[in-house]
Order: structure tokens, then C-alpha cells, then sequence
């Protein structure tokens, strides 16, 4: 039985992550990047597909875990009936290669411990060709070598690589697994202990930096945590997962790559970062944005690679069968090829939000603000695949139409703030005229609600955007009765749906079922808090804590049925609309920053 998603807990070096599971395993890690190939990919199949196993021989009585202090430095505890043991993962920030550092303390008693270790690299493909090098072990195939080195014994089975050790009370056994480039040389050695008192030195500093100091602190200080372990250090661009292909339903095809940057996040992750005082990460996920859109306006994608790279070509591995049989899997993500032009509203808007912080214009930067709203002046009326990437046909999405006012509105007011040159007229001509068009085609007045996409007689979650950009005020009868829709037709057990993807499949294209998509659920509660439901605001914002697994992380999506996270985790977007709405209840957005404002 695979582990559920919640029972994983994640570790990173700025640069790549791993998924380590309640029972010791770490059942997922791409080396030398996120967006590289797995080399543990049990995750998404069995033990076969690679995984490293630390746990004891004993049957576990019981065990907890957490992280330490306000770090990334995992602690399991396991306890069996003749003593204890303390498991200890790390990454430490990278300067040099990645490193994975794994160190058993006895707490109590004596232990007997199993280690095994299964490399497989290409996504659990390529068996490698393991030596003994004296001082280290070491692992080739093709292009990757990782090398272990441990004080423990270690042999060779079933082309697994196995060790049996006994822990007693205060004894620390150390375990660190390195990559490297294989026509290079081993790496020097690492010493186990120091690094991780090196890298909970690194996180507490940094965690040290958040200015928020609001009610919900400790979940606001995890998340952000999570963010800066999703965001790649070399450029500053956020992946929105570590993942691949964990399913929006169980045994369902919705199953995407997220290890990639996602221009859509960029003005939600910008206000997170900017509200907690993390203006170092603002502003290189704002430089980061400005390369990767950089070129033609009409080819500006929806995602980038973490360093900005734009082929990212879909396929499929035969080889792993998916979580839990959820199949396929997926490399690559085909949406990248899509025309969704709300992402050139989020886009307009994160550059906007950070001059207004800063109350400062690159010029650079407003050249290419320029370029991309002159071929919105032309291209805003075009049919599209919307904010949920459906794969079929393009429509005419109400929040996409509503994410071109956006780029018009910002592209107005940074002219007018600034003084730049711009064709500011034309720009305010359109913004009124998409304006209109919203409001007269995709408005349905005898519900009283905006729709899915004009003409539709669907509602959709995107659609509680519309206060949180400006678009109308949270006091409109329209929004207000939008919102009354959503709580009618999407709530499941008190959370929000995206959309009824069995009622829009001639819609997106793809067979029905997937949980509830976390962050519409706080843009709800954002929603209520503009509407001076406080209340209501704060019960389900306190719901969706709720939902965090046990160390603070939140997936993608959430089945109220099943009462189990679902989709690629930990999701950045997930956590950025937790920090969003935990600074709107607490007052601790500046001005400046909020959106519905401007």
C-alpha cells in the first residue's frame, strides 16, 4: 500500500527537494534539479522504482515526527518495545553539489536498524553500476553518480544496496548520499553532525526575517518556509511543486509535471513574500519574471523552466504505473503550448505591485510592460484555454477577459503614477470596453452571477478573483451574487470546487472527479473578509488549516470524501494563498499591496 500524500514530509537545498515518507523512506528525489530526472521514484510505484529505507528491524510501537524549530531539518522518531531512535533528514543550501544527509541517534535502549537503499535513475529505468571505492560507495550510470558514505557496513542484494546496524542510546550513525557529474571526480566528504547544525543555523536566520506577527504565525512562518524550499536559489524562480503526476483524483488522469514555474502565481507569491518582509525573494522572483517573459509578447508562455528554459515537451513514462495505479505519468507539461491570456494580467499585475512598493519603474522593465499591452490591445479578445488549462476547446473564460482588464488597468495606472510613455488613451479604451463585454455577456442576471465563460450557464471558482483584482468592489450586488453561487453549486463539505467537472467535460476535455482545489477555498475566505464576514472568514481559514498534515504542509487539492490530500505536493500556490489570506485577516498586507484597492 502506498503511503498517503500527507504521510510524506519535504526537505530541499534551494535547488532540488525530496519527499520523506512517515516510515522512514524517502520515495522521491530528482537529483541534480527539480525538473531533473528521479533517481527515487517509488512515489509513484513500488520500492522497485527506487526509494532509501531507514527504519527499524522491531515492529515501531510508535513514532512522530516534526520539523525542528522553524527549519527543514525533519526529525522521526520511532519507538520500539527494547528503545528508541531519532532519524534526522537533511538538505543543506547547496554551494557545491546536492547533498542528502540522514543521521539515526539512539534516544533510549538499543535499536536494530535496516537500511536499503535502491538507486534508479531516469525515473526508476536505469539500474546503475555500483563499486566500492574503500571510503565511499559508488553509483554510475550515464551522465549521474551519487556516492554513499556511512561508518556502517554495507552489501549488495537483489541489486539493492543493504546494511543491518545495531543503535544504542546516544550513539549518531550517519548516512550522506552526494551527486555528481560521473565523468568527475568523488566529491570530498561531508561531515554528517556539523552539516546539519550548519543548516538550522541557515534556517533560523532566515526564518528570523518574517515580519509577520499575527495570530497564525507558526503556519504563516511553515509555509514560507516551504516557498523559499521551492524556490530554485540560482535564478528565484518558485516551482509550483516538487512533484509529478500525484492525481487530483485517485485513480484519475488529471495527473500534471508542476515542477516548473508558473507565471499565473506570480503577483499571489509576490504579495506573500512582500507582506512577510521577504523582499530579497520578491524582488528576484520579480527579476526572474522579467527574463523569462522577455521575447515576444505573443509567445510568452504560461510556465518556465526553474532557470526560465521554454521547451518543455509532455510524454509519458511506461515504466511507473502511477500512485496508487493512478495513471498516466506524466514528464513535461503540454499545457506550455496553451494560449491563456489571464497570465499576461498577473504578469502586468506583480510588476505593478512591486513599482508601488518600491515607488520605482525599471525602464526596462516598463518596455516590456509596454510590448505586452500593445499586443493585448489586439489579442485580448481571442478565445483561450483559461486559468485551468482545459484541454478542449477555447473559450470565451469570464476570468480570463477579467485578467486582460487587469493588465490594461495596471498598464494605466503605472503611466499615469509614473508619468512613462505609453498609449495610455487606447489602454484606458480598452479596459473599458473588456470591461463592458464582461459585465453584458458573461454576467447572467436572471441568477444573478457572472458564468464559467460567455453564454455558459456554469459557475467557477475563478470567479471570487473579481473583488480580490478590483474588477468590481466585494460591496457589487453581482459579486456578492456570484459568491452566493459558488457557496450553492461548488461547496463540497465546505470547501470549494474549481468548477463541476462532470457538468464542463465537453468543457476541459477530461473525465470527471478531482478534489477541491485549496487555494479557490481561501480566496473564499478573502472574499468574506471584504464582505465583512469576518466570521465566516476566519471559520474557514481555520478549516483549511486544519487540512495540513501533521509537520504543516498542503497538497494541491483536498477530497472531502475520502478526507485525504490530493495533487502534486507540497503545492507553492497552496501555501502562497495561505499567507495571502492569514496577512488580509490580521490587517498585515500594507496598502499598497492590496489588489482590490487599486
Amino acid at each position: 500500500m502506498s503511503l498517503r500524500i500527507e504521510d510524506y514530509a519535504l526537505i530541499g537545498d534551494l535547488q532540488t527537494a525530496a519527499l520523506v515518507g512517515k516510515d522512514g523512506s524517502i520515495d522521491w528525489l530528482c537529483l541534480p534539479s527539480f525538473d531533473s530526472s528521479s533517481c527515487f521514484s517509488a512515489l509513484l510505484g513500488g520500492p522497485e522504482h527506487g526509494r532509501w529505507l531507514l527504519s527499524p528491524q522491531q515492529k515501531v510501537t510508535s513514532s512522530r515526527r516534526y520539523y525542528r524549530g522553524d527549519t527543514l531539518i525533519l526529525i522521526t522518531e520511532f519507538e520500539t518495545a527494547s528503545g528508541a531512535v531519532r532519524l534526522i533528514d537533511s538538505m543543506p543550501p547547496r554551494h557545491t553539489h546536492p547533498h542528502l544527509v540522514r543521521v539515526v541517534e539512539g534516544i533510549r535502549g538499543t535499536v536494530e536498524m535496516a537500511m536499503t537503499l535502491t538507486l534508479r535513475f531516469d525515473y526508476g529505468v536505469t539500474i546503475p553500476w555500483v563499486r566500492d571505492r574503500g571510503d565511499a560507495l559508488e553509483a554510475i550510470a550515464g551522465p549521474n553518480a551519487i556516492c554513499l558514505r556511512t561508518s556502517v557496513s554495507t552489501r549488495g542484494k537483489d541489486f539493492n544496496t543493504v546494511a543491518d546496524f545495531t543503535v544504542n542510546a546516544g550513539d549518531k550513525i550517519p548516512f550522506v548520499l552526494t551527486w555528481y557529474p560521473s565523468h568527475l571526480e568523488t566529491p570530498a566528504p561531508l561531515e554528517a553532525c556539523q552539516s546539519i547544525k550548519r543548516t538550522e543555523e541557515w534556517w533560523k536566520e532566515w526564518a528570523s526575517h518574517c515580519t509577520y506577527q499575527g495570530p497564525w504565525r507558526d503556519a504563516v512562518i511553515r509555509s514560507l518556509i516551504t516557498l523559499k524550499a521551492l524556490t530554485f536559489a540560482p535564478t528565484g524562480g518558485i516551482v509550483a511543486a516538487p512533484t509529478t503526476s500525484l492525481p487530483e483524483w485517485i485513480g484519475g488522469v488529471r495527473n500534471w509535471d508542476y515542477r516548473y514555474c508558473w507565471l499565473r502565481d506570480a503577483t499571489f507569491t509576490l504579495m506573500a513574500l512582500m507582506g512577510a518582509g521577504y523582499h530579497q525573494e520578491a524582488n528576484q522572483w520579480r527579476d526572474w519574471l522579467l527574463r523569462a517573459v522577455a521575447g515576444d509578447p505573443a509567445k510568452l508562455q504560461i510556465l518556465y523552466g526553474p532557470s526560465g528554459e521554454r521547451r518543455i515537451d509532455e510524454y509519458i513514462i511506461p515504466g511507473l504505473p502511477g500512485y496508487e495505479g493512478s495513471s498516466p505519468v506524466r514528464i513535461g507539461n503540454a499545457a506550455v503550448n496553451q494560449l491563456q491570456l489571464d497570465v499576461y494580467g498577473e504578469v502586468l499585475d506583480a510588476l505593478y505591485q512591486s513599482q508601488r512598493i518600491q515607488n520605482a519603474v525599471n525602464e526596462d522593465g516598463w518596455a516590456l510592460q509596454r510590448a505586452i499591452l500593445e499586443f493585448l490591445e489586439q489579442a485580448w479578445a481571442q478565445p483561450d484555454e483559461g486559468i485551468w488549462e482545459v484541454r478542449g476547446p477555447r473559450r470565451a473564460f469570464c476570468h480570463s477577459k477579467m485578467l486582460t482588464w487587469v493588465a490594461m488597468d495596471r498598464g494605466v495606472k503605472s503611466a499615469e503614477q509614473w508619468n512613462l510613455r505609453g498609449s495610455v488613451e487606447a489602454w484606458r479604451a480598452v479596459r473599458d470596453q473588456i470591461h463592458a463585454q464582461v459585465c453584458r455577456q458573461g454576467f447572467d442576471p436572471a441568477r444573478n452571477t457572472f458564468t464559467q465563460y460567455y453564454g455558459s450557464k456554469e459557475i467557477d471558482a475563478s470567479l471570487l478573483q473579481m473583488a480580490l483584482v478590483g474588477f468590481l468592489p466585494p460591496t457589487d450586488s453581482r459579486v456578492i451574487g456570484t459568491v452566493k453561487t459558488i457557496e450553492n453549486e461548488l461547496l463540497r463539505d465546505g470547501l470549494v470546487m474549481r468548477y463541476n467537472t462532470t457538468a464542463s467535460k465537453e468543457v476541459d476535455g477530461l473525465p470527471s472527479g478531482e478534489g477541491a482545489f485549496l487555494p479557490c477555498s481561501f480566496w473564499l475566505a478573502d472574499n468574506y473578509a471584504l464582505m465583512n464576514r469576518r466570521d465566516e472568514s476566519e471559520a474557514l481559514f481555520e478549516r483549511l488549516l486544519g487540512l495540513r498534515n501533521d509537520v504543516g504542509l498542503l497538497a494541491e487539492e483536498y477530497d472531502p470524501v475520502g478526507k485525504r490530500l490530493l495533487g502534486n505536493f507540497p503545492q507553492a500556490f497552496s501555501h502562497v494563498s495561505l499567507v495571502n489570506t492569514a496577512l488580509n485577516l490580521s490587517g498585515s498586507l500594507a496598502p499598497a499591496m492590496n489588489r482590490h484597492r487599486t
